[in-house]
């Protein structure tokens, strides 16, 4: 057995990274679902930005986000990303690689109708990613939302909803002393994982 299989005990990389999630939701950290996706933008520059996990399913990842965002954008020109984690308590990495593909609207509805009342107001206002002219005007609109939906749900709009990213590489960072980390990545060849240990 090697190495690389060794570190997965006969589970998934999946499996593993939702172990590893666990315990970072016991750690003091506020967003342990945080990851950076980074994305290819439309100039061909690499972009970055900060987003939450919000479901994990054996075939990938899900988020929620505005379709017509800046990363909206981006991901329906190039939909090839790239997610990372980092734990900084746990100091351990995880480094995902795949495409993306919107999810159901059926999804996004059930995880749309969990969100706060005050999130579905802003993502309804916001023009994601838009120039504003000043925080009053977003103030504006928002009065306006909730004049507009008082007493009665919000509805989801129809440039909102979630990704699924399927992902084809991973590699599984811990962090030792010294700087003589492990590294354990896994490309998927034919719905299996194949994988090797790298230096560090």
């Amino acid at each position: 057995m090697t190495d690389s299989q060794a570190f997965l005990k006969n589970k998934t990389p999946i499996e593993v990274f939702s172990e590893w999630m666990e315990e970072a939701k016991k750690t003091p950290l506020t967003l342990p679902n945080a990851f950076t996706l980074s994305t290819i933008a439309l100039d061909g520059t690499p972009n970055s930005r900060v987003l939450l996990l919000k479901d994990l399913l054996p075939k990938g990842l899900v988020f929620y986000t505005n379709y017509d965002s800046e990363k909206g954008k981006e991901i329906a020109k190039n939909s090839c990303v790239t997610m990372n984690f980092y734990w900084e308590p746990l100091f351990k990495q995880v480094k995902w690689k795949g495409t993306l593909n919107k999810v159901s609207r059926d999804d996004s509805e059930k995880y749309w109708v969990t969100r706060p009342r005050e999130s579905q107001l802003s993502q309804w206002v916001s023009k994601q990613s838009e120039p504003v002219e000043s925080r009053e005007q977003l103030d504006r609109e928002l009065q306006a939302a909730e004049l507009m939906f008082s007493n009665k749900p919000v509805p989801l709009p129809e440039n909102w909803g979630g990704y699924l990213l399927t992902p084809t590489y991973v590699e599984f960072w811990i962090g030792r002393d010294g700087r003589f980390h492990d590294r354990f990545t896994y490309h998927k060849v034919e719905n299996l994982w194949r994988g090797q240990r790298l230096y560090p």
